[in-house]
Order: C-alpha cells, then structure tokens, then sequence
C-alpha cells in the first residue's frame, strides 16, 4: 500500500507534466484531439491523486505507524473523526489534500465545458494543471507523504490536542475549498488574456464558481473564529493573528471581485480592474498558503517551520509574472466601453465599496508582514498588534457598512434628488433614531453609536426593497405576502439572495460592535462554595471533579449559575491532559443565549486546597455571528441556485486544414 501510494504520486506528476504540455499543443494548433487529451490527463490526474488520498486515509484509519506521517499526527487511542482530520492536520497530509480539491475541482471544470467555452479550456487547463503539477512536485521532491520510519514506531504521537475540536475538522476544508475555488475564475480570466477574447463571457461562466470559492471562504473564516473562541481560551474569536488575516485577505478581494464584476457584466466599465482582482486574489490565496508553511511568522495556527516557504514565493512571482505580462499585454483591447457618469451612482458607489475592500486587505497586508520587513531590513521584530489593526480598519469598515446600504439600491448611471429622497428618507431616519435610542438607553461610546446607527440603516433599506417588490407582486398578480415574497426572490435569486447576505453581514457586524465594545471581564479566585457576579448572572464554585480515559485525563470546575436566586445551568471549564503528546490544554463553558454569551475558562487551581481560579467573560451579542453565518449560507444558496439553463457557447472551431473535424 506504501509503494503503492509513491507510485501513485509519480503518476500524478507525469500525467500532469503531459498534460501542460498536451494543452498548450492545442492553444497553439486549435486541434480537438490534443484538446481531448489533455481533458483526459486531467481526470487522469484527479484519478491518480485520488489513489494517494485513499492510501494515506487507510494508513492512519488502520494505525499504520511504519508511515512517519502517521505516527506523527496520530495514535491508537485518537477518535476516528480526528483521525480523518489527521489527514489535513499535518504539512504533507495538508498538501495532498489541497491536491485533492483541486483536481477535483479541475475534473468538474473540464466535464461542465465538454461543449462550450472551447477556445478558452486548452488555457484553462494550462493554468490548473499548472497550480496542480506545482503541489504534486512539493509532494513529491519536497515532501513527500509516505516516508517511512526506520523502526516502525509502536505508537503514534498523536495530533496536536489544539485540532481535536469538530471546528478543526470543518474549518480547514472550508479554507481549502475556498482558496483551491478561486483558481477556476483564475484560470479562466488568464485564458481570455491568453486567446484575447475578453469580452463578459468569462466572468458569466465563472460566477458561481467566484461564490462557491467566496461562500467556503467566508465559511472557513468564521469556523476559524469559532474554534478560537471555543478551544483558545481568551474570550474573543478574532486576534488579527497572522494566519487569520492570510485568510481574511482573499476574501476582501474576492468580495471586491463579486461586487465589481457587476459593472462590467451592466456597463462594461472595469475591464482592466476585475483582471487585477482576480489575480491578486488568486495571489493572496498562494500568499496565505505561504505564510502557513514558510515559518516566516509566528502563529498558533500555523504549521510548523520548514523549507516550502521559498518555493512558494518562486510560484507565486512566476504566477504574478505571467498573469501581469499577458495583463499588460492585452491593455489596449481593455479599454472600458462607457464612462462614469456620476458620483451619485450605483457605478461609483460600487467602485466606492471595492476600494475600501481593497483598503482594508492593504493595510490588513501591510500589518502582517511589516514585523518581518522590520526585522530583514532593521535587524528588528516590531510587533504589530490588534490595537494597529483595529484603529485603521473600524472606520473603514463603518464605510463598507454604510455602502452596503447604499451600493444595491441607488441608480445607475446617475441617481435624482427625488430617487434619493425616496430611497432613503426612511432608512436615514431609522438609523437616525436608532441612533438616538442608543444614546438615550445610557450608550456613550461613539464608535457603538455610530455602528449601530448604521446598521439599522442598512437593514432598513433591505427592509424597504423586499417590501416594495412584495407589494408591486401582490398588486400585480394578487399573491399572499409568503407567496409574493417566495416568488419575489425566485424570479430573481442573484438580487434578493445578495440582500440576504447583507443581512448575514450586517448580523456579524452587530457581534463584533457587543463583543468589541461592550465585553465584561472578571478574574477571580475561589474557594469551594463561595461565589461572585458578572453582568447579572451569580456563579458559585462546587469544587473540581475529574475524570480519565485512555485518551485524555479532565479536571473540571463545576459552576452553579444563578439568575435572580434561580439556578439556570451548570457549566464545567476543563483543563485537559492528552496523553500521548502530555500536553494540557483548556477548555471553555459556554452558556449562550441570543442576549450574550457567558464564557468561563479555568485558569489555575490546587489540588490539595481545592482552590480555583476562574476568568469569567461576558460577551454581548455573540450569537449573532453564529446567527449572521447561517444567513449568509442561506443567500448564497439562493444567489448560487440556477434560474434557466445556460445556453451553449459557440462550437470550438478547428484548424484550417484538419480533416477531422467538422466547420460551425
């Protein structure tokens, strides 16, 4: 099986290799044959990589620790469910993995397009098959993931304790799927700099694929905060850490990307800048990969330090090289076929929203990697903390917000005092007013008024919009309010699915104003039976229980929460003992409610006086980033689903001269 696995990685790397080479034949001779072939290399390659997955998982499912990949992250007594996740949980495993997603990706982009789009597929596959054959060399010259020991270890070392949550077992695919989904609008946009043809219809072709990346993007990022503020300890869910912002960076461009590509889609303005976004968010998504495995930064979430970290600056150079060459190549034939009419448009305002997205990934950028700047250039790790990060995005992100209010319902072209005034006299008001109630209910800090303010403002002009359109329905047809709304976002799902992503974004913006703003915090030391408040809630301290596995040994605080003298829950901090790495870690107790979130962490404690030490947080409005998660996947199911089938796109028209083929 071993051997097996090796030969299946080689396979994948010479098919690969054929493929590129196959695909470029048929870019330069137009011949349907070479395209074939290479269509098949890809699925050959896909089959290959699959074997190699499938090996991997059977080694650690059945404890094979002559692999040195299994017995580092793995052990006889580790969970099935975490012993699955072993597969992404290490460097080697990871990369396969990512292998993986994208042939598999490459393989459904290449059956979608077995008749359409065929001018542009050689190219496409040149550019995934290129990504792939990269990933498959570090595997295989690199890194390769079955090395063997030179005695087989009697057992496993286990994964790190940090990655057994059921977080950690959906958050790195989301990420991956993420990251590996952006190549497909990628590999279209460098195919049409490639062939010229660069008029909408790559974008048309990819947009699903942008949202489904941009979806498990967002959905990987918000399972990141969630394990943070499940298995860390700290009360928060969001640290700017490093890694966070690797993958917070191609999300801002990437939404840049959905939200400008609109434009050209209407106007065919913004030719040369959605280019440029695309590409730069297929880079971050290098960058981020980059900065995960080089060691160049410090990191709870990273891998360890190894040698990768030059081979992927080497691609990514050669990726912004070849995509910016051909971009500047083609310049003249991108020439936007309409101007901007006026700054009070939905153009502009749109233009306005991708700028400050693209603002706040800079300075996201510049923070991140301006400790290792310091430190090549100075001889000197300055250390850039949440405060930097904070001060410079808040208010950029209180812009964003307020665009969002905006962006979607203004004019095109050029919006009248009369459109404006009934557009947004309502929703001005209620910020307004929301505003005021703030102030009035005893809220003095101006970043919180300002924040809530416009978020009522948003969400009313989301309000108006459904309840214009259901209203004209039920004039139209007479249908009931459910029917008309049902049928209001059916008819059409790409507009009203986005204002429900809104809803989903105005939602987590409400969780990080309560959680920014108005978080308690309390650290006390306890004596078995004494008790202390926090924001309402009375905890009194029971005393430590324990409790052993062959896994892990617990010791647990149990906590009696009390609200107006009736007890409402019992919760039960842990400190953890794994076993096999001997390593402790913490584990939280939460009781949420929609209001907040009470968060408890067992700090300290002695084992002969039975003295605890308890770090108690409250955290207002929490739940609402749970909340505005799953609404964000409910508007993008809704914008993804297909309303009417695509028409085909033109036949591939072949060389002049083969004989093979048939004339269009």
């Amino acid at each position: 099986m071993i051997e097996l696995g090796r030969q299946a990685i080689l396979i994948a790397w010479l098919i690969a290799a054929y493929t590129i080479v196959m695909a470029l034949a048929a870019a330069w001779t137009r011949r349907r044959d070479f395209t074939a072939s290479a269509e098949n290399g890809v699925l050959a390659v896909w089959g290959a990589v699959l074997v190699a997955v499938a090996v991997l998982l059977h080694a650690l499912v059945t404890r094979d620790f002559r692999i040195e990949y299994v017995a580092a992250y793995s052990s006889s007594t580790l969970p099935i469910y975490y012993t699955i996740a072993a597969l992404w949980g290490g460097q080697k495993g990871s990369l396969l993995f990512w292998a993986l997603i994208l042939t598999s990706i490459s393989s459904i982009v290449v059956l979608q397009n077995k008749q359409r789009n065929r001018e542009l597929m050689p190219w496409v596959i040149v550019a995934l098959m290129s990504v792939s054959l990269f990933f498959i060399s570090l595997l295989f010259f690199i890194t390769p993931p079955f090395e063997t020991l030179a005695v087989p270890a009697r057992e496993g070392r286990d994964l790190n304790p940090l990655l057994q949550n059921y977080w950690m077992t959906i958050h790195p695919p989301s990420l991956y799927l993420g990251f590996v989904g952006m190549s497909v609008p990628f590999a279209f946009a460098f195919a049409a700099l490639a062939t010229g043809k660069l008029d909408s219809s790559w974008i048309r072709t990819t947009r699903r694929w942008t949202l489904f990346a941009w979806f498990f993007l967002s959905l990987g990022n918000l399972f990141g905060a969630l394990w943070a503020y499940e298995v860390l300890g700290w009360g928060g869910y969001w640290a700017w850490d490093p890694v966070e912002n690797a993958a917070f960076m191609p999300w801002l461009t990437g939404t840049a990307f959905l939200h400008s590509v609109m434009i050209q889609e209407k106007k065919n303005m913004l030719k040369v800048w959605n280019m440029v976004l695309i590409i730069l968010t297929f880079a971050l998504t290098i960058f981020g990969t980059f900065l995960t495995r080089s060691g160049v930064i410090s990191s709870v979430h990273s891998f360890t330090q190894s040698g990768l970290g030059p081979f992927f600056l080497y691609f990514l150079a050669l990726v912004l090289v070849v995509s910016l060459g051909l971009l500047f190549l083609r310049l003249p034939m991108l020439r936007s076929e309409n101007e901007l009419d006026s700054l009070v448009s939905r153009e502009s305002t749109f233009l306005f929203n991708n700028l400050i997205l693209v603002g706040i990934a800079f300075a996201v950028f510049w923070g991140t990697m301006f400790p290792v700047i310091s430190e090549a250039v100075r001889g000197v790790k300055i250390t850039v903390g949440p405060p930097f990060f904070n001060k410079v995005n808040a208010p950029l992100g209180l812009i964003l917000l307020f665009l969002m209010g905006v962006g979607p319902v203004i004019a095109w072209r050029r919006a009248t005092w009369a459109h404006l005034k009934r557009t947004f006299a309502g929703p001005v008001i209620t910020g307004l007013v929301a505003g005021a109630l703030c102030f009035i209910g005893g809220i003095r800090n101006y970043w919180a008024i300002v924040s809530f303010s416009l978020i009522f403002f948003v969400l009313a002009t989301i309000f108006a919009e459904f309840y214009r359109g259901v209203r004209a329905r039920q004039a139209m047809v007479g249908d009931s309010v459910f029917r008309a709304l049902s049928q209001l976002i059916a008819k059409n799902r790409r507009r009203y699915g986005g204002y429900i992503i809104h809803v989903g974004i105005v939602m987590i913006f409400v969780a990080i104003t309560g959680t920014s703003i108005f978080r308690i915090e309390k650290q006390v030391t306890l004596n078995q039976g004494e008790s202390f408040e926090i924001g309402g809630y009375e905890l009194r301290y029971n005393g430590l229980e324990e409790r052993d596995t062959l896994h892990i040994a617990y010791l647990m605080a149990n906590m009696s929460v009390f609200v107006d003298g009736r007890q409402v829950d019992t919760l039960r901090p842990e400190k953890r003992f794994y076993k096999k790495p001997e390593q402790p870690t913490t584990e939280v107790a939460i009781r949420s409610t929609l209001g907040s979130d009470l968060y408890l962490v067992l700090g300290s404690y002695d084992a002969e006086t039975r003295m605890a030490t308890i770090l108690a947080y409250l955290n207002p409005l929490i739940g609402f980033l749970y909340w505005g998660g799953i609404t964000l996947a409910l508007g993008t199911f809704v914008v993804i689903l297909p309303t009417a089938a695509t028409a085909p796109a033109a036949s591939y028209v072949p060389a002049r001269g083969d004989a093979t083929e048939t004339r269009s």
